[in-house]
């Protein structure tokens, strides 16, 4: 249409990409990184720091493209989801066309970041799932075993915002979606684009690190799975080198 507008009044051209992220205590891993990367490829970037008491605000603020940063006082990691509720608010306060939904130690293969403005410039679909690959021990290699499989299903980390439209968290403390599960109800497109998750490719210490604050978080396991916990300690996870795609390997 010559307006740009598509079925049900869906923007089909000249869509804004705004990335949103919940951050504490980054300043000294991959918080830069990230921001530099999304820089290159999002319109803006939308971030609530949970209470820092390092420089992860500063280090935030110092990007152009963060054009709104939200700082809590007290921190709300015991009540995640009421921590993506505040961040899905303030995304909303900046008037966004699309969500891309990122954590601080997450970076999109090049080949789908190339893929990103079509993907949001159409109006078929309101939700786009990627493949999100666990990095181990290092960043040339991903886990895949029994309990590290998340990329053989899609993952549904960027969507549509409709004005208007029912909006929900599922009341979970720990391990709370980071979208809407009301957007479940919208027409999607799952993708084979990759995501690469940084978060357990340092050191076994910091990996310890993380198995002790789950189970200090979820002793019981209400709100993820002991043996999925207990896999963080596995001295020799079955790993498999990553290689980059590019259109060629379509």
């Amino acid at each position: 249409m010559a307006n740009g507008l598509g079925k049900g009044g869906r923007k089909k051209t000249a869509n804004k990409l705004t990335a949103i992220m919940q951050v504490r205590n980054e300043a000294g891993r991959y918080l830069e990184a990230a921001l530099a990367d999304l820089s290159g490829f999002v319109d803006e970037i939308v971030i609530v720091d949970d209470a820092s008491t390092d420089d992860t605000p500063e280090l935030a603020g110092s990007f152009e493209k963060v054009v709104k940063l939200v700082r809590n006082k007290e921190s709300l990691f015991h009540k995640e989801w009421l921590l993506r509720e505040l961040l899905w608010r303030a995304a909303e306060e900046t008037s966004p066309d699309w969500i891309l939904a990122v954590d601080a130690d997450e970076f999109y293969e090049d080949y789908a970041k190339g893929a990103l403005r079509e993907l949001i410039n159409q109006d078929e679909y309101d939700t786009v799932s990627f493949r999100m690959y666990d990095f181990w021990d290092s960043v040339t290699h991903y886990r895949e075993d029994e309990w590290w499989n998340l990329h053989q299903r899609p993952m549904m980390t960027l969507v549509r915002y409709l004005p208007g439209y029912h909006y929900a968290y599922p009341k979970r403390a720990h391990h709370a979606p980071r979208l809407p599960f009301t957007y479940n109800a919208l027409p999607g497109l799952d993708t084979e684009l990759r995501i690469k998750h940084f978060g357990w490719a340092g050191s076994a210490e910091e990996r310890q690190a993380k198995y002790d604050r789950y189970m200090k978080l979820d002793p019981q396991g209400q709100w993820g799975n002991l043996g999925h916990y207990a896999s963080i300690l596995e001295p020799n996870p079955r790993l498999i080198r990553w290689q980059e795609r590019d259109r060629n390997d379509e």
